[in-house]
């Protein structure tokens, strides 16, 4: 039998994600002969690991520790635990990690010391542990820094902050000396994300402004004034690079500075309280934008309808989680999407019954719709309106696009049983994968229960929450 070439073999291993196999699969492979063993752990490695860190996992890394290492700690009356191989595995597993995470580090340290209290401890096995990384990692991708452990100055961390493509920091754990350094030599970063910062500004600019091919930028954190506009400053100068931008406070944010933005194609806001600054976005308009995010207090959906007015019809997901249930004009929003969204493929966003009848225009503009969820405004619920939810149930059985296959709606909303089995049967011979009754439940009964287990059963719809 002839064999398969190994540059196939390694492009076939590497599609298994794109086609949704897990990890249980590139196990299987493991056992074929050595040749597919040595292109699966390192893809295993890269892709997975460490990810869930439980003791088995721990002694492994623990084994690649160096002999000076495990001598300071044991010197430091820090016992590894006894199931740590004395002689390295077959595989220098380290070398093919992709993804260091503080969290992952500090669950090492949890199963190795049970003295919680031991401080001095904790912090002589965590800077071994990052070192060891950072010497053996090559080619590391993605790090989550949410330590005060020098790591800019740990044997060859130039080479590897130089590799970084993903960085996490929270700014509370490094000072403006670190930043700076870190600056120097972690220059090729496509994504920035900056946690919990109100301090070191002039640093954390100096960092972004670093960076030559900045395409993410995320700012998870509550500004004042001063630096509100530092930050519009530095969004200008990376304007031509930066196509996705998340901000989880705008109040501080001067606005026209995203207009320079020109490249922008995801945008991702949090509004902690009722401001006019989603109006002042709908002003300046993205037109290349293809997914939108606004969760928080939003004051009506009309500001959002007028900023995707101005997009020129890429949108393809739009995620609207709000507190605020007094806002006003959903349907406003929905005509909104079905006149300029062709493309879309996700939405996520509320409904008031008036404006039931715009779901139609949406079905029938934007066939490429696979996943709706339609959320109730308390203010909308009417008790006298009984089986107010048919009229939904009917326009999805009416007018579904063949991609459709995830349908939530809320429970708020009265369905007749009759019409809950109609729309079931609308869906049998084509696929529906999940449908579920979301918001508090008010109006669904055991029967709307069994109904729903019926069609799992009959294989009409794949998983039902009702």
């Amino acid at each position: 039998m002839e064999q398969i070439n190994l540059d196939c073999l390694i492009l076939i291993f590497n599609m298994f994600e794109l086609i949704e196999y897990d990890k249980k699969s590139l196990h299987s492979c493991l056992l074929v002969n050595k040749k597919w063993c040595n292109i699966v752990v390192p893809i295993l490695w890269e892709r997975y690991y460490p990810s869930k860190i439980n003791e088995k996992l721990c002694n492994v890394i623990l084994s690649f520790l160096p002999s000076s290492s495990k001598k300071l700690l044991s010197d430091n009356n820090i016992k590894l635990p006894s199931s740590t191989l004395s002689k390295f595995p077959l595989f220098n597993y380290i070398s093919f990690c992709r993804y260091i995470c503080s969290d992952n580090i500090y669950k090492i340290i949890s199963i190795v010391l049970k003295n919680p209290n031991n401080d001095h401890g904790r912090k002589l096995l965590e800077q071994e542990i990052y070192k060891l990384f950072i010497s053996q990692c090559k080619n590391v991708k993605y790090l989550f820094w949410k330590t005060r452990q020098p790591l800019t100055l740990f044997p060859r961390a130039s080479i590897f902050f130089s590799q970084l493509h993903h960085l996490c920091i929270d700014i509370d754990y490094v000072n403006s000396d670190v930043l700076y350094e870190l600056a120097h030599i972690c220059k090729d970063l496509n994504s920035l994300s900056i946690r919990s910062f109100s301090h070191n500004l002039s640093e954390l600019i100096y960092l972004i402004d670093a960076q030559r091919n900045l395409k993410e930028l995320i700012l998870d954190a509550v500004v004042d004034e001063k630096i509100g506009k530092e930050l519009s400053k530095a969004l200008v100068r990376n304007g031509t690079t930066i196509n996705i931008l998340c901000l989880n406070s705008i109040d501080n944010i001067v606005l026209s500075s995203l207009t320079k933005l020109v490249n922008l194609k995801e945008l991702s806001i949090y509004c902690r309280k009722n401001n006019k600054k989603i109006q002042q976005l709908a002003i300046y308009g993205f037109p290349n934008l293809q997914r939108l995010m606004l969760c928080g207090h939003l004051s009506s959906f009309k500001e959002i309808s007028l900023l995707i007015e101005k997009t020129i019809g890429n949108i393809s997901e739009i995620y609207i989680d709000n507190i605020n249930k007094t806002a006003k004009e959903t349907g406003t929003l929905i005509k909104a999407i079905a006149n300029n969204c062709p493309k879309i493929n996700c939405l996520y966003t509320y409904l008031e019954p008036k404006d039931f009848i715009h779901v139609k225009t949406l079905l029938l503009n934007c066939r490429f719709l696979k996943t709706i969820v339609l959320e109730s405004l308390e203010f909308s619920i009417n008790k006298n309106d009984n089986n107010i939810g048919d009229e939904l149930l009917n326009i999805f059985i009416l007018f579904s696009p063949k991609f459709l296959n995830e349908i939530f709606v809320s429970g708020l909303w009265e369905y007749s049983i009759n019409t809950f089995i109609q729309f079931f049967e609308s869906f049998r011979g084509k696929t529906l994968y999940r449908f579920a009754i979301i918001d508090t439940v008010n109006y669904i009964t055991n029967d709307h229960e069994i109904i729903a287990r019926k069609y799992i059963d009959e294989g009409v719809v794949k998983c039902a929450w009702v």
